[in-house]
């Protein structure tokens, strides 16, 4: 079968737009959608290229999702391309969460809401420990990993490590075991799924485009294009709010968070536990938990969730004063969103071309197999931190525990999906509201 024609920059426009809002699922539902589109049904990009992007961006630290969708923007539309899908696969969830954050703070505190709420954080403990299964049970295939997991686990929980320094330990871990025990870090592949019928538009052999060969210049230009940005940016908060002042703060704090989210977003939450709920005090852990069963429920990267705590900074702490409480929400919503990901788009921008020159020799390594299984014991860590502030509000709440030990069956042994058990224990946590039982509201 022949190949399909090249589509043009609108037509890919309206696909990243589409994109944008119904990417739920997670990375793994999102990468799954973006495969059935590209590779399968339009035959954009084939499926050796589409696997080859892929272990790139899962090599990188940030949402690889999204950082797949502005790899491939990129291949087939230059910058502009890549901007425009990797903007899209984001700007939804960012309104979406503005407007959800603005309903939270106004009316979580009525009765019904607050009893929906409280079933939903049980269902948000289970997601946790559903994630730790599911990374665990594919990458912990050695002794070794699992020691590391375990390791990583302790130093977070007993020792309160940083979690830069536990993924640092890691990867020195598996550079210096990789050379006695090789085989433990044989990482597991990511297929998306079968080869689609037929040529594609950007094929096995197909060459690289003009602009994604690699260039000195470009590269240097595009570095200090992006440097500048981000400078600038911090600047000008710096001017208007000091920089001790939290709007500042949020970009400096997110700029660290996001050149150090590998293995997702369940991985870097405990880094961002620590600066906005222990540090900044720009929420509660409560409130955390409740960040993170809206970030489930919405379209976009799980990390999008730092929209919604620096909603609840700019809000709670009143940082444009009391009469403009909703203009500060979404100005940290903002500000967390723009730091974020502006690494991201410059790691694809910059690095593309040095993928594209390597195709044929990109694989993991032993130091990210490692990362890899510390981010299990990371993961396992967040689930223990959230069921102590759910579990024990002040003394044990059973009905929590049962419905959270509902949740992690139905996701684990049912393979149910994320949205459907998160509305499912809202409604428990409202009929729990409904017939008094103890601790629903």
């Amino acid at each position: 079968m022949s190949a399909p024609p090249t589509p043009t920059f609108r037509e890919a426009l309206r696909f990243w737009l589409k994109l944008g809002f119904i990417s739920f699922g997670g990375p793994a539902g999102q990468i799954a959608i973006m495969h059935r589109e590209l590779v399968e049904r339009f035959r954009w990009i084939s499926e050796r290229r589409f696997l080859h992007a892929l272990n790139y961006c899962m090599v990188l630290p940030g949402p690889e999702a999204q950082q797949l969708a502005t790899y491939i923007g990129w291949l087939m539309h230059g910058t502009r391309g890549g901007l425009a899908a990797g903007g899209l696969f984001v700007l939804p969830s960012l309104a979406i969460l503005i407007a959800l954050s603005w309903v939270y703070v106004r009316f979580g505190t009525v009765p019904a809401v607050a009893a929906i709420l409280y079933g939903i954080k049980p269902a948000v403990v289970a997601i946790v420990l559903a994630a730790a299964w599911r990374i665990g049970s594919r990458a912990l295939k050695h002794p070794l990993l699992w020691a590391i997991a375990g390791a990583a686990f302790v130093a977070l929980a007993a020792f309160s490590v940083p979690f830069p320094i536990v993924i640092l330990c890691a990867a020195l871990i598996g550079i210096a075991a990789s050379r006695l025990l090789p085989h433990a870090f044989r990482a597991p592949g990511h297929a998306a799924g079968t080869a689609a019928a037929g040529a594609a538009v950007i094929d096995d052999d197909t060459p690289p485009p003009v602009h994604a060969r690699f260039s000195a210049p470009r590269l240097a230009l595009i570095v200090a294009v992006f440097l500048a940005l981000w400078g600038v940016a911090l600047a000008l908060l710096a001017a208007r709010f000091g920089w001790e002042g939290d709007f500042t703060q949020m970009g400096w704090f997110f700029t660290k968070s996001a050149l150090i989210t590998f293995g997702g977003a369940y991985a870097v939450l405990p880094y961002v536990l620590q600066g906005a709920v222990e540090q900044h005090l720009w929420l509660s852990a409560a409130q955390m938990i409740d960040g993170l069963a809206l970030g489930e429920t919405t379209p976009g990267p799980l990390i999008m969730v730092v929209a919604f705590v620096g909603f609840l900074g700019g809000w709670l702490k009143q940082l444009l004063g009391p009469e403009a409480l909703f203009a500060a929400g979404a100005l940290g919503a903002t500000v967390a969103t723009f730091f974020t990901f502006l690494p991201s788009f410059l790691f694809i921008l910059a690095g593309g071309p040095l993928v594209e020159r390597t195709r044929d020799e990109m694989k993991l390594t032993a130091p990210l197999t490692a990362i890899t299984a510390a981010v299990v014991g990371v993961i396992v860590n967040l689930a223990v931190y959230f069921a102590w502030h759910v579990f024990f509000p002040g003394r044990f709440d059973a009905f929590s525990a049962a419905l959270a030990a509902l949740a992690l069956a139905a996701l684990v042994s049912k393979k149910a999906e994320v949205i459907p058990v998160i509305a499912a224990c809202g409604l428990a946590g409202l009929a729990a509201w409904a017939l008094g039982i103890q601790g629903a509201v």
